[in-house]
């Protein structure tokens, strides 16, 4: 490996990574293409740790004019081979603002991060007061801008700030916006939407559309939050998601980038390892992106493969959306997680106080934040007016899909040692140890299942078994092939446990919840009832094709009433 490149994992500074003369992929054919775009305001969306914060930073140091005469920064970069873009380095005044680090429990909190960030910008333009351009008022108006400042000061504060420059420098603003999304998450996820909504929708029309002194502004985050959340008033900003082709190619590595890394660090025996682990982002037309995170880990932690973009958030909104959604989420996650593609309809438009109603909006959550692909896309329903736009979605790599395995198996953290012992009831044919510890896994995990804003006992079961079912398929997956819902003889199963090896036994499981309409007055009649129904089905039929021995099949029937659970 070359050690003479430094690796600077994490460092999101363009200023710094070229002044240490650290390892770059060149991305400064965005500026061209963003400048030359003409767009007053563009919304730009990609997933986490794709270099959303190194362009802005990029673009801080190209146009801000606290970098004039800096051009050796770009110096052998492609932006730089331009004569006119040479001139234009380092000429506008350039307000750079990041909400990465509001995250607040409550409104109270979230306001004040804001204005903490707020009186840190103006705090950094200080220089205005000791000029002649402030009047005695907007003298007054800016030693305002503090700490816990009042929201209709807060919500002004962009626009005034770029007056003042404006005038100062005698040009118009270029307005940066970092993560632009991650308070409106944190509000959604908080409890506070409404409140934090009412902010940004102010916020956001009085720094870009009632702003005359803007020139240029570029807001970016992870998901593209509804126009009639905070958007509103903004007059048609370009909004460039994951399925647009525009700029796709400068967030991310793309293949030859990566091949070319790995060859000049001398590792280019490591090229199909890398693709398996880390390649399979897709943005617009352009395929076989990589997040420069896991990438950047892999060569400077010595070539280890690990989970590492997957490891640096929590994805807690992710997991609650999986854990508590509907039978149907957890089964087409299932098919995901066996390597499996799903069709589902996506508006790339998250509207977040839908996403406890409308499950398809977990998947355009999923599509936003890199968790799965686009496979295809079918636009046929949409053109004849008949439906919204079918996407063809897959799970992005192998290192998202240990993400989702460790995600899943936390569901049971809190009974960890009872679902191991259930699993292994299961595989010994032990059935009174089966009910043992099933009726633990269920007590201490039905309402971790279905704590959303409708629980019931109706749905219940059935979250708790398709969650139940999608830790099997990853606890066994080296051993078993685990499959729900799927046809076989005469019906559909609930669920079918299938060994590798041929000659280990196999398991059909049906769930059932105890119906009096069905004159079952105990789980025994339950539990007779579910084993006849996958007599009477012959769900059988799809091993015994495969070759599985009938002797080898075992067949269990699960009764439920409440949290109670009788195996039989």
């Amino acid at each position: 490996m070359d050690h003479s490149v430094t690796i600077d994992i994490g460092v999101q500074s363009f200023e710094k990574i070229r002044r240490r003369k650290a390892f770059y992929v060149d991305k400064t054919g965005f500026i061209r293409e963003w400048w030359e775009g003409g767009s007053d305001v563009t919304l730009l969306t990609r997933p986490r740790r794709f270099g959303k914060t190194l362009n802005m930073s990029m673009l801080e140091c190209f146009f801000s004019n606290q970098y004039a005469g800096r051009g050796e920064l770009f110096e052998g970069l492609f932006v730089w081979e331009d004569e006119a873009y040479r001139q234009l380095q380092g000429t506008y005044p350039v307000i750079f603002l990041s909400f990465a680090k509001v995250k607040a429990q409550d409104y109270k909190g979230m306001e004040y991060s804001i204005t903490k960030m707020l009186s840190d910008v103006y705090e950094q333009n200080s220089f205005l007061l000791e000029k002649a351009i402030l009047s005695e008022n907007e003298k007054i108006y800016f030693e305002s801008i503090k700490p816990g400042m009042d929201r209709s000061v807060a919500v002004e504060a962009v626009n005034a700030l770029s007056n003042f420059l404006s005038r100062y420098y005698d040009r118009s603003v270029i307005i940066l916006l970092d993560e632009y999304d991650t308070p409106m998450q944190e509000a959604w996820l908080s409890g506070y939407w409404d409140e934090a909504v009412v902010f940004f929708r102010s916020f956001f029309n009085a720094a870009f559309k009632t702003n005359p002194y803007m020139e240029r502004a570029l807001i970016t985050g992870i998901t593209r939050i509804s126009r009639e959340s905070i958007f509103s008033d903004l007059n048609n900003p370009d909004v460039i998601t994951t399925t647009s082709n525009k700029y796709a190619q400068y967030f991310g590595f793309t293949e030859q980038e990566v091949f070319c890394a790995l060859d000049s660090m001398g590792l280019g025996e490591e090229k199909q390892g890398i693709k398996a682990w880390y390649d399979g982002f897709t943005f617009g037309c352009v395929t076989d992106i990589y997040n420069p995170w896991s990438i950047t880990s892999f060569i400077g932690n010595g070539a280890k493969y690990k989970t590492y973009w997957a490891d640096t958030s929590s994805n807690g909104l992710v997991n609650r959306l999986l854990r508590e959604g509907s039978a149907n989420i957890k089964k087409s996650f299932e098919a995901l997680l066996e390597g499996e593609h799903i069709t589902v309809p996506v508006d790339e438009q998250i509207v977040y106080y839908q996403l406890d109603e409308d499950e398809n909006s977990v998947w355009s959550l999923l599509l936003a934040s890199g968790y799965v692909k686009v496979i295809s896309v079918d636009d046929s329903q949409i053109m004849e007016g008949l439906a919204d736009e079918q996407y063809e979605l897959a799970l992005t790599n192998h290192e998202v899909r240990r993400m989702f395995a460790r995600m899943i198996r936390g569901w049971f953290r809190n009974s960890t040692e009872v679902y191991n012992e259930f699993i292994k009831a299961l595989l010994e044919d032990n059935v009174k140890k089966m009910n043992t510890f099933m009726n633990k896994v269920a007590l201490n995990t039905f309402s971790f299942f279905d704590s959303g804003n409708r629980p019931s006992e109706e749905t219940e079961p059935e979250r708790f078994y398709h969650g139940f079912v999608l830790g099997m398929v990853v606890d066994l997956a080296d051993r078993y092939q685990v499959r729900s819902n799927r046809e076989s003889g005469y019906g559909r199963y609930d669920v079918m446990i299938k060994p590798l090896d041929k000659r280990e036994r196999a398991f059909i499981f049906e769930f059932k919840v105890l119906s009096r309409d069905d004159n079952e007055t105990v789980l025994e009649d339950t539990v007779a009832n579910a084993l006849r129904q996958i007599e009477q089905k012959k769900y059988e039929a799809e091993l015994i094709t495969d070759g599985f021995a009938p002797e080898n099949i075992r067949k269990y029937g699960f009764a439920f009433e409440g949290k109670k659970c009788l195996i039989g």
